[in-house]
């Protein structure tokens, strides 16, 4: 049972365990929702009734009569009935009522006698094949998702075919809490939020500035070297422009509602492209500009479900590393491969050497409805984006239905240090939207053309991207990166006007530093720094305040002595680490 598709079947049957055993337990005190195997595991949703309520304390019970269940080898049965034979089944369950709506024909499978569900399938043939499952947590979650229905409550478990697997699966969970970049960035004062701010609006401390800023800076150098323009856009906008891009109706939903200026509708910007579209047609273009490469950071919004928000991943605020470069048919394959190569020079930046690149396609049943009507035009521009991955022999997978309304797309699937999987960055191909806005450029015979956009964000947004920093840096960013490079530490307070002095010369040289002079032990002062995953401690005492070139003792974070150098030596070797962008600490 190591195949994916087999481990999927095994965690699908434990949800039905899970529920079996509840039943078992707390007759009567919930009603069953759904549940479904996740890559992770499983989870199923549950109504409770009355004054019934269940939390994790209830996990060792629920365990230990799913255990029993394991053991009787009670088989599982599939069975196909009739919609009236399955509504009499469950007359007594809203939600399966509600599913038998939408099913033509329905499937139970019956665990021994005593347990039947509304299942698709498929499961194992016995409860004895199931060797190793934990419960994991337990939260709210809207039926179906819409935050309009009723909150349900989910348990969350997992499944894996040995015991060994099911350790190291939890080993990483427990390394992946440590690094939840939620905690981090709480601990590490990256940013914080604030209820009458608003859900999704993430304040960013000065720390979480830093991060930015950098961010920012490493986007524009890559820029700059790639012949990109800057351009700046309003924050909102009337009606009329998402009505000409497509935007509306096709992405109402994720846009704030309109506010009423002057007997207009406006909307806060979700994306920039419209206007960049229109920067691009505000004069004639000819062919020996093309292609031009507009790039903005721009904050833009979106509505993002309350249910949905979850830390810096899903954000109604966002700062965009966002570009659209207008080419020419015959440029398409040389900008499209820029833009992954570029992808490419940031893993290696950002130590990411596990990524997936996913060509997201459209479905003929969405063409009117989800994606732009022209059948041709999807075929066309799908297949120059395998031609021109397969020439640069750039591995992807194609996921059908996943397209951006206007054309296909390449997304990043990257995974960090522990093995977390992220949605990172896209290139998408737009081969609709600049007609719309009646982008033109004169060829070298005089006539018009409309050129293809390609929109990218090899960083994806910022705060996507600093959540996906701090879990994949634990905290402990490279030196360049980190918001402190350094921290002085003066022993004593005898030493604070030489801790001032060191300071200012760092200062001078572009090195974010701090002077801890808290009135604690040194020890305190150093694990203190150590916490906050501050690169390099600058340790000062008397010998080192009497020293004719200005010495420190060094020390790293992973608590490396480097011993008493001049502070220009140190000054050297850092500049050099933070030029470079390295990864690593002073050798």
């Amino acid at each position: 049972m190591s195949e994916n598709n087999n481990l999927h079947t095994l965690r699908h049957s434990c949800e039905h365990v899970l529920m079996q055993a509840m039943q078992r337990l707390y007759p009567n005190k919930f009603l069953m929702a759904m549940g479904p195997a996740t890559d992770d595991g499983f989870y199923f949703d549950f109504e409770t009734i009355g004054d019934f309520k269940i939390s994790d304390e209830n996990f060792a019970e629920i365990e230990t009569e799913m255990a029993k269940i394991i053991k009787e080898n009670l088989p599982i049965v599939r069975q196909e009935i009739t919609v009236d034979e399955a509504k009499k089944i469950f007359a007594d369950n809203p939600y399966k009522l509600d599913w038998l709506e939408k099913i033509d024909k329905p499937i139970i499978y019956k665990t021994g006698e005593e347990f039947t569900d509304l299942c698709s399938g498929p499961h194992i043939e016995s409860t004895g094949k199931i060797n190793a499952l934990k419960l994991l947590s337990i939260a709210g979650a809207y039926w179906h998702g819409d935050e309009k229905n009723k909150m349900l409550t989910r348990i969350y478990g997992t499944a894996f075919d040995t015991q060994k697997e099911l350790d190291e699966y939890l080993h990483n969970l427990e390394e992946a809490k440590k690094r939840d970049h939620r905690k981090l960035g709480r601990e590490l004062e990256i940013y914080f939020y604030d209820d009458e701010v608003g859900q999704g609006l993430p304040l960013w401390l000065p720390n979480g500035g830093v991060l930015i800023e950098e961010l920012e800076k490493l986007g524009k150098e890559m820029e700059t070297k790639a012949n990109y323009k800057r351009v700046k856009s309003p924050h909102i906008t009337k009606e009329s422009l998402f009505l000409k891009s497509g935007h509306l109706p096709y992405y109402a939903d994720s846009m704030f509602p309109p506010m009423e200026i002057d007997g207009e509708k406006y909307y806060l910007k979700p994306m920039n492209c419209p206007f960049h579209h229109k920067i691009f047609g505000s004069k004639i273009r000819s062919y020996k500009d093309i292609p031009i490469k507009l790039a903005e950071y721009g904050t833009c919004y979106r509505y993002e479900k309350s249910g949905e928000l979850f830390g810096l991943m899903r954000v109604r605020s966002m700062q965009m590393n966002d570009a659209h470069i207008y080419c020419r048919e015959d440029q398409f394959e040389e900008e499209f491969m820029a833009v992954i190569n570029l992808y490419l020079e940031y893993f290696k930046i950002f130590n990411i050497d596990k990524y997936v690149m996913r060509l997201s396609t459209h479905s003929k049943d969405g063409l009117g409805k989800k994606y732009v009507d022209s059948e041709a035009l999807w075929l066309k521009t799908e297949d120059m984006i395998r031609v021109a991955m397969k020439n640069k022999n750039i591995k992807y997978t194609e996921i059908a239905d996943e397209a951006a309304f206007y054309g296909p797309k390449i997304d990043v699937q990257v995974w960090s240090a522990i093995g977390k999987e992220f949605s990172l960055a896209t290139n998408q191909v737009d081969f609709s939207v600049p007609a719309k806005f009646g982008l033109q450029y004169t060829t070298a015979e005089g006539k018009y053309e409309t050129p293809l956009c390609l929109h990218r964000a090899p960083l994806g947004t910022h705060e996507r991207m600093v959540g996906f920093l701090l879990e994949h840096f634990a905290g402990a960013f490279p030196p360049w990166l980190s918001p402190i490079q350094a921290i002085i530490i003066p022993i004593t307070d005898k030493q604070l006007d030489y801790a001032l002095k060191l300071g200012n010369i760092l200062k001078e040289n572009g090195i974010r530093y701090e002077i801890d002079d808290k009135a604690e032990t040194m020890q305190n002062k150093i694990r203190n720094a150590a916490g906050q995953k501050i690169p390099y401690q600058l340790i000062v005492g008397g010998r080192e305040a009497q020293s004719s070139d200005m010495q420190v003792s060094v020390r790293q974070r992973d608590g490396q002595d480097l011993k008493s150098m001049p502070l220009a030596e140190f000054i050297d070797k850092i500049k050099t680490q933070i030029s470079t962008r390295s990864l690593n600490l002073i050798k």
